[in-house]
């Protein structure tokens, strides 16, 4: 059955990726059914005792995870954004929650305080997979993406405090003793997350870990360091993680990239297996349990109070009022509420107050109402309110001396978005007189393509004259783009006679082959410089790459560019599909046919 999770989670993950859907969706919808609908998984008879345990320890991961990935440069225009959106948010979204919930639901005081302090959180169990999905600009993304995994351990302190007052039966009336012991949760998550993010710096810096047991170790200290501090201040934890992710992902001397590749990977699974488990704990007595006094409850959530708490928070920011609007409706909850108000409800319903077991309920239908209705229209508001990155149907030229900017011209002539990157300040000024877009960068530094501007650009084509740049820029970039997105020249182990294929550069250090063997970057800067055009046709008949090539000796094609401006390479060996409407950016003039002449060694 375990295995059957496992496999369900990724098989939702893979339909949401090819058929461009929300993936917490189906993660959701494939819970309920093995769970109420059919009652096939029961996780508190799987997993006994062990349950809440392997939430915890998983949350905990997720917020590691979600911490290596904030970096300040990230928000340096919007920290006071991210600031008041835990601070001022995550208070004016308790208040405002706590009064919907004591009107509308018949729970009492003390329960509403405790639902509304558990309704604070949103968390990078959703945020992550509906950003990814919904694309916002690169700010707004930043913005939300910090939010969601900050305020996190922010509102499961909350609701902790809350929970004790409530078992001491002085919920109203302990505000001091609250306040106290919020600030005594904030210092020992911040001192024990700090301790163990300079652990691991001093293991990495002394070279007393090797490589493969770096993420192992790094592991290791994830859980050491949420149990500890649970030990020293109850709930401490998951600051403590999210804390000693930000420290490294912050820090500049060492590479922690193979860290978090790993945990991206950890983090995939285990959020598809958590909300299939949760989903699944969902009975149908707590469906039929729902009224349309809870319907109205998660309306006020969506409706009303999130839109007052992004105001709230972004008032004097440089945002406008569109941005502020969409940030107002982004706010799905996840795993970290449904696993808080599990725990409560059973211990609150163990001592006696047995109105605890609405709250799962409640819950549950906000996790899923939010999930749902951000997942579904959060994509088409975006576009809307131009908030939203251009789809990744651009490319990114690393290179930007003559015969490049050339071709990045005629591309750009044909519809496409281009992007030229290069560390030759002049060459990047040049590019720019001459109406492309380009940025002075050197791609080879470390953590400097996470500073580049990829919003609608979904893939690479390395184009120096220097095999190794080329290789690494590739390395470099199939890191944001992914492996299959990124191309470069023809390296000379491709263009050597004799040489075996086991000889040449390997897949994994290196991008993949644009155009044909022979189209490296020597040749191409000769041919440019010296008279052949780079211009824009357009076939009239469906064809390939090779029959192209074939039918007209005088042309050799580079790239083509689709309706809806999607840029793709055209690779001459092979039978890359072109269509009536498609427009190619070729090479044009008679020593083409010089090139195509040049002997090749045997493709591998």
């Amino acid at each position: 059955m375990i295995a059957a999770i496992l496999l369900f989670g990724l098989a939702a993950q893979w339909i949401a990726w090819k058929f461009n859907l929300p993936s917490i969706l189906l993660l959701l919808g494939f819970g309920l059914v093995a769970g109420p609908l059919t009652g096939w998984l029961d996780p508190d008879s799987l997993f006994g005792e062990l349950l809440f345990p392997f939430v915890t320890v998983s949350v905990a991961v997720i917020l590691y995870e979600g911490g290596l990935s904030l970096r300040f440069s990230e928000i340096k225009t919007h920290s006071g954004v991210v600031r008041n959106l835990i601070t001022i948010g995550v208070l004016v979204q308790w208040v405002l929650g706590t009064v919907a919930a004591y009107l509308l639901l018949d729970i009492g005081l003390q329960l509403s305080v405790l639902l509304g302090a558990v309704l604070t959180v949103t968390g990078p169990t959703v945020i992550g997979p509906l950003l990814r999905f919904v694309r916002p600009k690169r700010d707004i993304g930043s913005i939300i993406k910090w939010e969601g995994i900050l305020d996190d351990p922010v509102g499961a302190m909350l609701a902790v405090l809350v929970f004790e007052q409530i078992l001491a039966g002085n919920v109203s009336g302990n505000i001091l003793e609250m306040a106290l012991g919020l600030l005594k949760t904030l210092g020992v998550g911040g001192i024990v997350g700090a301790i163990s993010a300079a652990t691991l710096y001093y293991l990495m810096e002394h070279d007393l870990v090797p490589d493969f047991l770096q993420n192992p170790i790094s592991l290791g200290l994830v859980v050491g360091t949420l149990i500890v501090a649970n030990m020293v201040q109850h709930e401490a934890g998951l600051l403590a993680v999210t804390v000693m992710g930000v420290i490294m992902a912050n820090q500049k001397r060492h590479q922690v990239r193979h860290i978090v590749e790993f945990k991206e990977n950890l983090r995939l699974l285990l959020i598809s297996t958590l909300f299939i488990i949760l989903a699944a704990r969902v009975t149908m007595e707590d469906i039929q349990e729902l009224t349309w006094p809870a319907l109205w409850f998660v309306l006020a959530l969506i409706l009303v109070i999130r839109p007052v708490v992004a105001f709230a928070s972004t008032v004097g920011s440089q945002l406008n009022w569109k941005e502020r609007l969409f940030i107002g409706w982004m706010a799905p909850r996840g795993i970290v509420s449904a696993a808080v108000i599990s725990a409560f409800g059973l211990a609150l319903v163990n001592n006696g107050i047995t109105e605890a077991e609405k709250l799962i309920s409640l819950t549950f239908l906000v996790i899923t109402a939010t999930v749902v209705v951000y997942g579904l229209t959060a994509r088409p508001l975006a576009k809307l309110l131009g908030v939203g990155a251009p789809d990744p149907h651009g490319i990114v030229i690393v290179g930007a001396q003559g015969w490049t900017r050339k071709i990045a011209l005629a591309i750009q002539e044909a519809g496409g978005r281009v992007l030229v990157v290069d560390n030759n300040e002049r060459h990047v000024e040049l590019a720019r007189e001459e109406g492309l877009a380009a940025t002075h960068i050197n791609i080879l530094a470390e953590n400097k393509v996470e500073e580049l501007d990829l919003d609608g650009i979904g893939m690479a084509a390395a184009m120096t004259t220097n095999d190794e740049v080329n290789s690494l820029a590739a390395l470099h970039l199939s890191e944001s783009l992914g492996r299959q997105a990124v191309y470069q020249l023809p390296p000379v182990s491709h263009r050597e006679e004799g040489l075996k294929p086991k000889e040449r550069v390997s897949r994994m250090l290196r991008g993949r082959i644009l155009f044909c063997p022979q189209g490296n970057g020597d040749n191409l800067e000769r041919l440019i410089d010296h008279g052949v055009d780079v211009i824009v046709t357009q076939v009239e008949e469906k064809t390939n790459g090779r029959e192209y090539v074939k039918n007209q000796p005088e042309l050799l094609p580079l790239f083509v560019i689709r309706p809806g401006a999607i840029v793709a390479p055209v690779d001459c060996e092979k039978a890359t599909p072109i269509q009536p409407e498609d427009k190619i950016v070729c090479l044009s003039g008679d020593t083409v046919l010089e090139l195509k002449r040049q002997p090749v060694c045997e493709e591998s």
